[in-house]
């Protein structure tokens, strides 16, 4: 075999080589592939309300306790009854109560437990009070925090469009609402005269 015969060999055969070893693929392909990763946050924080909310309402603390526990002692109460996955001093709570409405407003409801006066935010739903306070939850189940944040953002969504409008319906003057929600308070900076419960669920007790 000559030498120019072997030199075109070569080249076919790296030819060969070089077009197995590479392939490319269309860019819809490629996002496609990708989203095989990502993280559905609706259909997750539907999931977490139904299977991981809802069953464990039992942990929830009767609201007039939790405050009357707070004004005794508030370092304690905090360390066994709050919950938050960050730093600083906003903590997150999961209560029950049963209560009367006594003024409908345009963004709250006036609610008395017993002759303790609450509010029920019926508008602004939104930070993570309903993610946070059952305690349920964690960082580490999540590959990055912007999927963390938004689960938090699809629960607010769940209370606005199913919980608040069945709480509407249900709170004409002075009737009775039993629910279980979640309150957000400041450690450091505690004001247990302007408690607002975030409505998580509404119940039959």
């Amino acid at each position: 075999m000559n030498k120019l015969l072997k030199n075109g060999l070569g080249l076919l055969i790296l030819g060969v080589v070089a077009y197995n070893s590479v392939y490319f693929k269309k860019l819809d392909e490629v996002k496609k592939g990708n989203s095989k990763n990502t993280l559905d946050t609706k259909v997750y924080a539907n999931s977490f309300y139904q299977e991981k909310i809802l069953t464990n309402t039992d942990k929830a603390i009767a609201i007039n306790k939790l405050t009357d526990k707070l004004k005794a002692n508030p370092d304690e109460t905090f360390k066994q009854y709050a919950h938050s996955l960050g730093i600083g001093n906003i903590r997150y709570f999961l209560v029950k109560a049963t209560g009367k409405i006594t003024k409908i407003n345009e963004n709250t409801l006036d609610f008395d437990v017993d002759g303790k006066p609450y509010s029920i935010a019926t508008e602004f739903i939104f930070g993570n009070a309903v993610r946070d306070a059952s305690g349920i939850i964690t960082m580490t189940t999540f590959e990055n925090t912007m999927d963390f944040n938004n689960v938090s953002a699809e629960l607010n969504e769940i209370i606005r469009n199913r919980v608040v409008p069945d709480l509407k319906k249900k709170a004409t003057l002075g009737s009775q609402i039993s629910l279980i929600g979640a309150v957000e308070l400041n450690h450091k900076h505690l004001k247990l005269n302007e408690i607002e419960i975030v409505p998580v669920f509404l119940s039959d007790k």
